[in-house]
């Protein structure tokens, strides 16, 4: 894999960036002041569907890490919710998880917290040009994804399906259910997702002596649907499985545990606390 990375551009403020965050944080607060139950538990449905499904079993264990396989059809249903995180296409987020498994707290990991919390939290995305929709530089880092031109598609216009989610959930619900299905739900997705990058990385247990920082913390796997036992990850990439121990709560594996059960998921890389990593399944 290539190393000379030109999506760790620092020079300057990523000013569309900026302007899009802070209208989603106004807009979370927003809904603070706009709560019904009904708006309430879309948010908690979308979370799941997106940050669970998208983000942890998708764009995660999924796309980059190829720990299981399911029909093409899934894949791109996974590939979909993914982006109404706003976290960027799938051949984007892909590649930058790669390149950060390749030089994971070392000179070219694109957020580590050696370079400071904050930078590792959110710093990283704030600072530089933004490469979401540099698809042909970021393929190289995802030429498996690159290679279905749904995953090109998607990583060009990965701004498509929230606004036309937006727009659903303000024609069915009125501006709570904008506020809470979009708003308050996609920044509590982003922090979640960037307290792996940044928490997990500086708090918690070290269950493996890995070559980096990455630590196994509980907090954080309670609001990221497994993705907080990072230590385990770390030692075992490919391990769909990322809660080693029975105590180590892993929604996402439970997912796929039912998913496998139905005949759906296959090939399952599954990783043990003793070091040990199998295929359960034949490919």
């Amino acid at each position: 894999m290539q190393t000379d990375i030109a999506i760790l551009d620092r020079e300057g403020l990523n000013l569309p960036t900026i302007l899009v965050l802070a209208i989603l944080h106004i807009g979370a607060v927003a809904a603070l002041f706009c709560f019904n139950w009904r708006a309430f538990a879309v948010a908690v449905f979308l979370y799941w569907m997106c940050t669970g499904l998208g983000i942890s079993l998708g764009y995660h264990r999924l796309h980059t890490h190829r720990s299981y396989r399911v029909p093409r059809w899934l894949e791109y249903f996974f590939g979909f919710c993914g982006t109404l995180t706003l976290e960027g296409g799938p051949i984007f987020w892909v590649a930058v998880h790669r390149i950060h498994h390749q030089r994971s707290d070392q000179p070219g990991d694109p957020h580590s917290p050696r370079e400071g919390a904050w930078w590792a939290h959110v710093g990283w995305i704030l600072l530089g040009e933004s490469k979401h929709n540099n698809t042909r530089l970021m393929s190289k880092y995802a030429p498996d994804l690159a290679r279905h031109r749904f995953y090109i598609w998607l990583n060009d216009y990965h701004w498509v399906p929230i606004l036309a989610l937006a727009a659903l959930l303000f024609a069915l619900g009125g501006l709570p259910m904008l506020l809470w299905g979009v708003c308050f739900r996609v920044v509590a997705g982003l922090h979640a997702t960037w307290l792996v990058n940044s928490a997990t990385h500086m708090w918690g247990a070290r269950r493996f002596a890995t070559r980096d920082d990455s630590r196994n913390n509980w907090w954080v796997a309670l609001i990221t649907f497994g993705e907080g036992w990072h230590n385990n990850h770390h030692a075992h990439p490919t391990s769909a499985r990322h809660g080693l121990a029975w105590w180590e709560f892993d929604p996402s594996w439970l997912t796929l545990k039912l998913l496998r059960f139905f005949g759906i998921a296959r090939a399952v890389q599954v990783a043990g606390v003793n070091s040990r990593l199998v295929n359960r399944e034949a490919a």
